[in-house]
């Protein structure tokens, strides 16, 4: 089985343009997998990651064209953004989520982690679906069963963190050392700033689903969870891969 991609920052010198996507690149990022291909030419450090998948794999969950505009614009708006606040500055020199780590809770940096932290997260967002998600494999559900009760019972907490989460953010399958976690965050928060290892997330701001499923995100929410989630990539996450 391939290794996933990572959902780190990338800093090699790979300028592919944004329609090439799917192609693996050299080098290794976030819990040591192969890095993702860049798909921008964004001047800075911090690259757009070409989407592991073409832009209609996830269809008829999530559509192409809520992932080109996701994708291309929002994603690709965060990255340019962060490279933008670093130029000339330290940070510069710097890995993403070193950025993300120094820049958490200081107001005066809001806008760099803001943006930082939401190229991590997009970039954790897209590994952790795939097209034909599904249950885990016999191990990661023995983890799940012994945290959660059941699987049935984990399912419905992450509905639930990911439905309730009041306005923007996100839901997360966490691990805190020993034990798994469901855990939401508020707009670009991260559970790297917690020193939680996150495994898989859901992306629940509007522009995650609106274009398919305008104000009805439990019905987003249900089609990831039933359709999409990439279990693989969260048990090498586990594993630490």
């Amino acid at each position: 089985m391939e290794k996933a991609p990572s959902a780190g920052g990338i800093s090699r010198r790979n300028f592919l343009s944004l329609s090439a996507l799917g192609l693996a690149a050299a080098g290794t990022g976030f819990l040591g997998r192969p890095r993702l291909a860049l798909a921008s030419a964004a001047e800075g450090p911090f690259r757009l990651p070409a989407l592991p998948y073409p832009q209609n794999a996830l269809e008829p969950h999530v559509s192409a064209k809520t992932v080109g505009f996701h994708y291309g614009l929002h994603h690709n708006g965060y990255v340019k953004k962060a490279n933008q606040v670093v130029a000339g500055t330290k940070w510069a020199a710097q890995s993403l989520e070193e950025v993300i780590k120094a820049t958490a809770g200081q107001p005066e940096l809001s806008g760099l982690f803001n943006n930082a932290a939401q190229v991590f997260n997009h970039n954790f967002y897209w590994l952790s679906l795939k097209p034909g998600g599904g249950r885990p494999g016999v191990d990661l559900a023995k983890r799940l069963d012994q945290d959660f009760g059941s699987f049935d019972k984990f399912r419905e907490a992450f509905s639930q963190a990911a439905a309730g989460q009041f306005g923007s953010g996100w839901a997360w399958l966490v691990s805190d050392g020993q034990q798994l976690k469901i855990v939401a965050t508020s707009n670009a928060e991260t559970p790297i700033t917690r020193g939680l290892k996150p495994l898989l997330t859901l992306d629940v701001w509007e522009h995650a689903y609106y274009l398919d499923y305008q104000n009805r995100r439990a019905d987003y929410i249900t089609a990831c969870l039933d359709h999409l989630l990439n279990w693989d990539f969260a048990a090498r996450n586990l594993a630490g891969t």
